[in-house]
């Protein structure tokens, strides 16, 4: 099956809280489920460069190269006895217009567009430093670490591999009727992050159910470096495999 899009996405800054499956019951899709690590349900700020970006073989001037930053929780749906773990986004930021469109009309999903920058920084050979910002009315908002230089695989088991080993979008398209799709790319290696920061004007991007959860300390932060990826075209699921 050839992909809808593919892309490569790098230097993926993930500021992962602990949430409240009370508030995010409401937005998970029909016949998913929420999926957990060590019994804790998590919510992450996301934030990575799409670079050489195309859309069924297509480059489009203009949109080769864009940030985005996006809130999502993790999923669970089970197809022929088998879990497909997956991901939620409650709302997706990019600066360009056009792929705000195309993704919600296409694929359901929540985006938005907003005015958005970031940088890369090598202050010395050991160290990384990534940031990502994006404006709210007046407001700059902003997700940023420091990470050491060099990479390392994922530890099986770990949080890092639950937050970074989700392969499948779902989407609430109605009450009984789930949007699927699948992220195909190899499992990355992350930077060990020594520091980071963020500040986001919740309320108005996300409603006040969110602010307590994106409020608090997070649990963790990882960066992670990246790959290729394709996602594939979506399909829709009605009947209840679980």
């Amino acid at each position: 099956m050839r992909p809808f899009l593919t892309a490569a996405w790098r230097n993926l800054l993930m500021i992962n809280f602990e949430a409240d499956p009370a508030v995010l019951n409401a937005y998970v899709p029909a016949h998913t489920e929420l999926d957990t690590w060590n019994n804790t349900t998590y919510i992450s700020l996301v934030g990575f460069l799409f670079q050489d970006t195309r859309v069924k073989g297509l480059a489009f001037p203009g949109h080769r190269t864009f940030e985005e930053v996006n809130l999502r929780f993790y999923v669970r749906y089970k197809q022929a006895g088998e879990w497909k773990r997956g991901v939620v986004f409650v709302k997706e930021l990019v600066p360009k217009a056009l792929i705000t469109f195309v993704a919600n009309t296409l694929y359901g999903e929540k985006y938005a567009t907003h005015i958005m920058t970031h940088s890369w920084e090598n202050p010395d050979e050991a160290t990384l430093k990534v940031a990502y910002r994006w404006k709210v009315k007046n407001e700059w908002n902003h997700l940023s670490a420091t990470a050491l230089q060099a990479s390392q695989p994922i530890v099986a088991g770990s949080e890092e591999q639950f937050i970074t080993d989700h392969y499948w979008g779902y989407t609430r398209l109605d009450h009984q009727t789930t949007g699927e799709y699948q992220v195909t790319h190899p499992q990355w290696e992350i930077h060990p992050v020594t520091g980071f920061d963020y500040h986001c004007s919740t309320r108005i991007l996300y409603g006040a159910a969110f602010e307590n959860m994106l409020q608090q300390a997070p649990k963790s932060a990882l960066l992670a470096a990246g790959s290729g990826i394709s996602v594939m075209p979506g399909k829709k699921i009605r009947n209840n495999t679980l």
